[in-house]
């Protein structure tokens, strides 16, 4: 499989590239607004690409907005820059002369195979698949981090990506392309506390100090804004799980998502009850369905529900350890 990674760098998006780039085909990166401005996301993915040597990854910068409301970023997690807490060099090559959406849709011409992992609001995607009607056939499947099974962190029911364009995440999710989920029932899990953090600083290279400073400025902005103990490395998890899956526990079902809630707009609205009678484990609970409750909706989404946290940070720390 080709894969193209679609995103707002972002802390744990530049972990995403970073396992990505050298476990999987990657054929590009594109920017969006998100975490900060679709200048500062574009400029932190260009050198975050430098960093690790990776500079043959094209990259093209995509929406500056949403498709129906202003823009909403956040500083107070990731910095002005979208990637604060450590000195990045500055990038030697520059953008692609394609708009993001523009190059999505060239490289599904170009691989039968590919797969889309947006880590970001969902903007450029969905604008591809309303642009050209016929990319949904051809993509292979979408893995993203987006959304949760419990709660939010923006609202109470409202994770961050879907909440900064509910209608982009609406048209993905209606797509019928193949969907992997991993929301934040599963990615605040993936925990970067301090002593993690220490792991990764004595992998002993320039370039595992230079991330082990951006996970903790991270973590400590995540401690001030909402008490937390680590860093929680969500967007890695979208491309961890083809690297492998033993690491993770899917559970395929029906998620849509909600546009005109006063409380839920944004909200991934996920169809625990199974249409064959299946029982489906929520946290410490069962619940068994009975045809009072079948919800007759098509199961649209693998979401994730479990993971293998010490494996997955076996696995970063690895390929952290890769780079120099």
């Amino acid at each position: 499989m080709h894969f193209l990674l679609d995103g707002d760098p972002g802390h744990d998006d530049m972990l995403t590239l970073y396992l990505a780039a050298k476990h999987v085909n990657v054929v590009g990166l594109t920017t969006t607004f998100g975490n900060s401005s679709v200048e500062h996301t574009t400029r932190n993915a260009l050198r975050c690409l430098q960093m690790g040597n990776l500079n043959h990854i094209p990259v093209a910068k995509g929406s500056v907005r949403p498709l129906v409301n202003e823009p909403r970023y956040a500083p107070h997690i990731h910095g002005d820059t979208g990637l604060d807490g450590a000195e990045l060099p500055e990038a030697t090559v520059d953008i692609q002369p394609l708009h993001a959406v523009d190059f999505i849709i060239e490289q599904s011409f170009k691989y039968d195979d590919l797969v889309l992992v947006p880590t970001g609001p969902l903007t450029n995607v969905a604008s591809a698949l309303i642009k050209d009607p016929t990319l949904a056939k051809r993509l292979k499947g979408i893995s993203l981090m987006g959304g949760s099974l419990t709660f939010g962190n923006t609202t109470p029911a409202a994770e961050l990506n879907i909440y900064l364009d509910p209608e982009a995440a609406d048209v993905v999710f209606r797509s019928g392309v193949p969907i992997k989920m991993f929301g934040l029932n599963v990615t605040r899990m993936a925990n970067a506390t301090k002593e993690r953090i220490a792991d990764i600083r004595a992998i002993g290279t320039p370039f595992a100090a230079t991330v082990a400073d951006l996970i903790e400025y991270y973590r400590m902005a995540l401690n001030k804004a909402f008490g937390l103990e680590g860093a929680s490395l969500h967007d890695p998890l979208a491309i961890a799980v083809f690297i492998a899956p033993e690491l993770f526990t899917l559970k395929k079902m029906n998620v849509q998502i909600e546009l005109n809630g006063k409380l839920t707009r944004g909200m991934t609205v996920c169809d625990y009850r199974s249409s064959d009678g299946r029982r489906v484990k929520r946290d410490d609970a069962e619940f068994e369905n009975d045809s009072a409750v079948v919800s007759g909706f098509e199961e649209n989404v693998e979401v994730a529900v479990d993971m293998d946290v010490d494996g997955f940070f076996k696995l970063l720390n690895e390929t952290l350890a890769m780079y120099q």
